[in-house]
């Protein structure tokens, strides 16, 4: 497998909102740091936790700068998907200007010719390492495993939980690294030797998700209890994040 830039757990960030729904980059950059400081290997901005769909493009290109800044010593991904490839590959190319080291993609919603897709993010990003993100119906459309390794991308971000799919992607052959964006198959993905993963709990408790991808079973079982509990309610994860953390709980999605 070629160097992937980085191992085990980093976390699908959440961006922070003041009360009025606007960016607060230098909050958001704050909590990055936070979290990178507790040991997480890399940052993905921009994800579907983030709420990126609900970003304009610049305030993308804040985020990732800021966050960019704050977090020297990791990895920074910002997820770059759009629904056709000329938006897609418009975003990748502003990420890489903002100083991201990767970038996460969908495909577009209503499908296409992927190989295509790809080819042209994958243009776009340069030298840049792009993942492809496989969340349907969360995130764009799906990145179905038999035609993952003939695709022009560095990896892999499986969202689906699919724990049969997981195996399937790790016995492709390819070099690719996978990494799973599954809370729940952090120990399991660990042992069965994906790349890493980027989770939305690290945002909440990033010991744990570190010590769940050592195949620690309290820890996993606290992840668990803890995506469960943020999960019970809309918002319920940034409610989670604010009480521990002190961090804004406001969103714009809901």
């Amino acid at each position: 497998m070629t160097a992937a830039l980085w191992q085990g757990p980093a976390v699908a960030l959440v961006n922070l909102f003041d009360a009025d729904g606007g960016i607060d980059a230098p909050a958001t950059a704050a909590h990055a740091a936070r979290l990178v400081a507790a040991g997480l290997r890399a940052v993905l901005v921009n994800g579907s936790t983030g709420e990126a769909s609900t970003l304009t493009d610049a305030e993308r290109v804040a985020l990732v700068t800021a966050v960019r800044e704050a977090c020297p010593g990791v990895p920074v991904l910002a997820g770059a998907s759009g629904e056709w490839r000329g938006q897609a590959a418009a975003r990748v190319r502003s990420a890489a200007q903002a100083g991201a080291d990767a970038v996460l993609v969908a495909p577009p919603r209503l499908g296409g010719d992927l190989g295509a897709f790809y080819a042209a993010v994958a243009e776009a990003a340069g030298s840049l390492p792009v993942l492809a993100y496989h969340f349907p119906p969360v995130a764009g459309g799906p990145v179905p495993v038999d035609v993952l390794a003939t695709l022009p991308v560095s990896g892999i971000k499986d969202s689906s939980g699919d724990p049969v799919r997981l195996g399937a992607e790790l016995q492709l052959g390819w070099d690719g690294a996978v990494y799973s964006g599954a809370a729940a198959l952090l120990g399991y993905a660990g042992w069965l030797g994906a790349t890493g993963a980027i989770v939305a709990a690290a945002n909440l408790v990033p010991e744990d998700c570190l010590a769940a991808w050592d195949r620690d079973a309290a820890a996993q079982l606290r992840v668990l209890r803890a995506e469960r509990e943020a999960k019970a309610a809309p918002g319920g994860l940034k409610a989670a994040v604010a009480a521990r953390y002190g961090t804004s709980p406001f969103r714009r999605e809901g």
